[in-house]
């Protein structure tokens, strides 16, 4: 299943969190990178705190999305991401952004991310990727998700 995954750190080495989580991203079973978008240096949202990192990894997985997200959150553990407060700082944060064009609405799993269509920081990498994609609920595509949204707390960052 083509799926899309939103990375974020802004704690400590964030290039190096970014680099681990793809790292171990890419050992999960029946699971390849296709591609990635650039990345994107971002203003936070919540408390006061450094900048992220974010980017979007376009993956093929054979995984069903709880096992995938199960996945997502042992690399957040192994990578020391810890929840202490709602868009608090962290090491890393994997979220999982689209499955196919499964709308699934279960206890600690959401796909589409709820809240997809109201970040420019997730937006702009998954339009570099994929512009005319449709958002599964939304049907717009992800461009037309993206235009009336303010872009400038999301700058390229070169690795």
């Amino acid at each position: 299943m083509l799926a899309y995954v939103g990375l974020g750190s802004n704690l400590g080495d964030r290039a190096g969190y970014l680099l681990q989580a793809l790292s171990l991203l890419s050992r999960l079973p029946e699971t390849r990178f296709l591609r990635l978008s650039p990345v994107y240096e971002t203003e936070p949202m919540g408390p006061p705190q450094p900048p992220y990192l974010n980017l979007v990894a376009e993956v093929d997985t054979k995984l069903p999305p709880r096992g995938f997200l199960e996945a997502l959150l042992d690399i957040e553990r192994s990578l020391g991401r810890e929840r202490k407060e709602r868009w608090g700082p962290r090491t890393i944060d994997l979220d999982l952004l689209l499955y196919g064009d499964l709308v699934l609405r279960e206890v600690g799993l959401e796909v589409p991310h709820p809240r997809l269509h109201q970040r420019a920081f997730v937006l702009v990498p998954l339009a570099d990727l994929v512009p005319e994609g449709r958002h599964p609920v939304l049907g717009r595509t992800f461009a037309e998700l993206l235009a009336p949204l303010d872009r400038k707390g999301v700058r390229p960052f070169v690795l």
